[in-house]
Formats: C-alpha cells, structure tokens, sequence
C-alpha cells in the first residue's frame, strides 16, 4: 500500500510538479490577526449556499403555471398559486428539513453579503488595494454586484407577495429606461408583466449562470493571487513591507481555518433554527392588484429601495419621450456612481499620492486621514440610502409625517458624507498627536510629583518598543511630494503647465496634509525609565 501511494505521488510530480507546490504551500505563513479571516467567512458561508442550495433544487419547481394548493398549510388550502410557490411551501411544511435548509440559505446569503461588505471595508480603510493587488479589489467588488444580483433573483424565486414586489420595482425600473425600455420589459418577463417566463428565467441565472462565475472568481480571488502573492499585514514588532509574520499553513493555519467553518456553520444553523427569516406563506401568493403595507428588501437591496424613495419626482419631457429622473438616476445612477467610484478609487489614489511601490504593509486608517475620511462619507452616504429604504416603517414607528422623513434623508445625503469626512479626518488627527505623546513621553500614570521649587507634573510610564511597534517601526510612506517647484530663470515646472498637473499637485498637497509621520524616541534619560520598561517587559 505504502508503494503504491509514493508511486502514485511520483507520477502525479512527473505530470503536475505537485510536490514542490505542496511543499511551498505547507509552509507559507499567514498572518495572525482577525481581520485576516473576514474573507474567510464570505468562502464558507459561498459553500453553504452551494450544498443548501442544492438540496432546495432537488424539490422546487421553477414555473409560473397555475395549481389549486391543497397541502400541509390548511390557511392556503384551495388557494390558486404558481407551482414556484406550492413547491416552496412544500419545502417549508412537507420535505423532512426543508424549512431548516431553506433558511441556512437565506440566512447563509446574508451573511456572506456582510461578510464581504465588511472585507471590503477592510481593504479600503487599510489600503489593502494598492500594487500589487488592484485586481483582486476589481474581482472582489465585481463578486460584491453578482451576489448582491443573484440574492434578489434568489428571494423572488418563491414568487410570494414580498418578492414579487420586488419584481415589480425591476419591472419599473427596466421600463424606464428610453427608447429600450418597453422592449426590454417584453423580452425580460415574456409579455406583460407578469408574464410567464420570469421565474424560470430567473432560476437558470441563479443556479447555473452567477453560482458559476462566482465559483471562477472566488478561487481567484481568495486562493491563486493570494497564494502568488504575499500576504498583507498590520505594522507592529517584526512586520515590514518585505517579510510576513506569522503561522505557517500546516498545522496552524489548516486547524484555525477549520474551526473558522465550523463556527459559522454552527452560528448559521442556530441563526435558522431560532430565527424566522423571509416566512412567505404570511405573505400568500404573488398578486400584481394586491399590496402589503411595509414591503422591505433584504438589507443588501435596502439601499437601492432607499434611492427610489428619496428622489424627487423630475421627469424630462423630448421629442415625445419621457425620462423618469426619479427612476433612473437612483436605478442606474447611483449604483453607477458607487460601483464606478469604488473600481476607480485605488487608480485615483495611486495617481494623486504617486506611489507606484508595491505595499505589502498595511496602514491604519488613522495614519492617513484623507482616505479615512473618504472611507467614512462613503458608509454615511450607503448608511442613509439603507435607512430611507424603510422610511415608511420610521415614520410609523416614531410617529412622524412619512413627508418629514423624506426631507430628512434628503438632506442628510447631501450633507452627511462631507460631515462625516470631517469628523473623521479630526479623530485620525487627533488618534495620531495621541501616538506621538505615547512614542515620546510614555502612558500617563496618574501619579503627580512635586519639584524642589513647588511645580506639579505627572510620572509618565516609558512604554516598551514591542508596545508602540506599530507607531514607531518603519514603513514605506502613503503618498510621495508633486507640489508644483517655483519657477526658475523665470521657467516654470512641467507639472503646473496643465490644468490636470495643477489639480493632481493640489490634490496631493490635500492627500498629505496630516499623513502619519514616524516619529523618533528620545534615549531613557532616568533610572526610573529603565526601571519602568523592565517591569512591564519581564515574564513577573
């Protein structure tokens, strides 16, 4: 037995070089640190989605034919409905499981979504999208706009009365585009709406289309290039821009990664077992003269219902044509805007700041302000489309006009990201001047002292460089100088010839106001500093 396995691993080396890849692989070292692992949940909870998903096919049907319900759910007995929705409700009261699998589904969707909505806040907060890894922040935002695509197609496959809402505001939407959009509607739902088509449609693109090009890209995304590249980690003691510290993959990392996908495995299954999520059999089935009373989306699709809801009713009259701004700019321009502005963003900051250096150390947010605040006008500005997404429910629920909700959005997503960014480029300011203190003087003690000719001043503890490793190490900068040179003889500098070279130097200026500086730490000028460091350092 033992001959044959080492005969077999020698052939497949022949063929595939498999064995100085496996040796390679097993000792790459992956960093220690939490965040690192916020990719990881999006993977798994995608293998979730996969095998419940597949068992939910073994017994949904993907048809819009009209039956006479007469199964488990007596309150529906004798009611017409599509066989999409029948078989739906038999996964949920007659398939052994099926209501248990059905939400480890949804359930599993959600948290994938968050999960790489947070990575990607991640990347963007640290600067983990700079060279070399501007593809991978393509790839993952291209997978954030296909799992964000294949969850609304996913929930409007049981063609009840929430999801067909939904449906309906597509249907809207789609019509709404000029000169196409009647066409576009006819060929979509095959007909008018409902027609009879959109169901099976939807379920080819939901189960074979997206599932297979996120089943290429994720891969890609979380195995290849990460694996061909070196891992990104957080400034402290022994990290630099060229070397990784932390675990090798075998034992450590494969056991750490394991427990990861049990954890959320479990907390998934939990999550469906106590948690009621998307009960469509409240809901009855999809009629397009019937209406429920606060229809929300999942929270992934919230922002989009949100941007219908705030725009004001401007329409543009042409050469016979009508173009609903208030349908198409929140459609098709805000989503352009934030996908367009998330893609091009780490180009930008590359042409601004003017570092072409590949970046393997990462930065914390509060050592360039500038992007941190970009970061946080970006959340506000998403944050409050999410929330005007159930402005109705918020004006029941506080007891205000549904009109002064509106107005208010309105103006908070105006004004809200410019607070937002201000508010935090001074905490970043002020998190750094706190660093410098720490680096330069030590952690205030609360212990004061009274000199020979009556002062007051307070012990500050010297801290050890393990401690502030990551405020003193140092690390490639975030940005490089292209202000504009004066004049010389009377000739002016290249870069402030052309608008672009006088905007680009300005920009830069901005970009490097107030960037982390590393600051220097004076010798231990006492007994008492060496004293301090030494308790804080020794094992007692």
């Amino acid at each position: 037995m033992e001959g044959l396995t080492d005969a077999s691993a020698r052939a497949l080396d022949e063929r595939l070089g498999t064995t100085g890849f496996a040796r390679r692989a097993l000792r790459k070292a992956f960093p220690d640190q939490w965040t690192f692992l916020l990719g990881e949940i999006a993977m798994y909870s995608f293998v979730i989605i996969l095998l419940t998903g597949v068992y939910l096919t073994l017994f949904f049907k993907p048809s819009m034919q009209e039956v006479v319900y007469n199964g488990s759910y007596t309150k529906l007995k004798g009611v017409e409905m599509s066989e999409a929705y029948a078989s739906t409700l038999k996964i949920s009261f007659d398939v052994r499981g099926g209501l248990l699998v059905r939400q480890i589904h949804h359930w599993s969707t959600l948290i994938f979504m968050a999960s790489i909505l947070i990575h990607m806040l991640r990347n963007f907060f640290s600067g983990a999208f700079r060279k070399p890894r501007e593809l991978n922040w393509l790839i993952g935002i291209a997978m954030f706009m296909l799992v964000m695509l294949n969850g609304l197609f996913g929930y409007s496959l049981p063609d009840d009365l929430l999801s067909g809402t939904g449906l309906r505001i597509l249907e809207g939407v789609t019509a709404s585009v000029p000169l196409v959009g009647s066409y576009a509607v006819m060929f979509l739902f095959g007909g008018e709406f409902p027609g009879t088509d959109i169901i099976p449609r939807l379920y080819v693109v939901h189960v074979l289309l997206i599932p297979g090009i996120l089943a290429a890209l994720i891969p890609l995304h979380a195995i290849v290039l990460t694996w061909r590249q070196t891992h990104t980690q957080f400034p402290g003691k022994g990290s630099t821009n060229t070397t990784v510290r932390g675990y090798p993959f075998f034992p450590v990392f494969i056991a750490k990664t394991t427990s990861l996908f049990l954890w959320v495995l479990g907390v998934t299954t939990l999550l469906a077992a106590f948690f009621q999520i998307n009960p469509i059999w409240l809901f009855g089935p999809y009629d397009p003269g019937a209406i429920s009373s606060g229809s929300q989306p999942d929270w992934y699709m919230g922002w989009l219902e949100g941007s219908l809801r705030i725009m004001p009713a401007w329409e543009i009259n042409a050469l016979g044509h009508t173009i609903a701004l208030s349908v198409l700019v929140p459609a098709l321009a805000v989503p352009g805007l934030l996908f367009t502005g998330l893609a091009v963003y780490p180009f930008l900051e590359r042409w601004v700041a003017g570092d072409h250096r590949a970046h393997h150390l990462l930065d914390r947010p509060r050592d360039v302000p500038a992007r941190t605040g970009i970061g946080v006008g970006g959340v506000i500005f998403y944050g409050t489309l999410w929330l005007a997404g159930g402005n109705d429910v918020l004006a029941e629920r506080f007891h205000v006009p549904l009109f002064w909700t509106t107005w208010f959005f309105r103006f908070l997503i105006i004004f809200g990201p410019v607070l937002g960014y201000v508010i935090a480029y001074r905490i970043c300011v002020g998190l750094q001047r706190r660093d410098l203190g720490l680096a330069r003087h030590g952690l205030e003690t609360g212990v004061i002292r009274r000199s020979p000719d009556g002062g007051y001043s307070e012990v500050e503890r010297r801290l050890p460089d393990v401690a502030i490793a990551a405020i003193t190490d140092p690390r490639p900068p975030a940005a490089v100088d292209l202000d504009v040179p004066p004049p010389v003889d009377g000739i002016g500098s290249p870069r402030g010839r052309t608008a672009a070279g006088r905007l680009r130097a300005a920009l830069n200026r901005r970009f490097r106001a107030d960037l982390a500086v590393v600051p220097e730490r004076p010798p231990l000028d006492s007994a008492d500093d060496r004293r301090a460091i030494d308790e804080r350092t020794s094992p007692g």
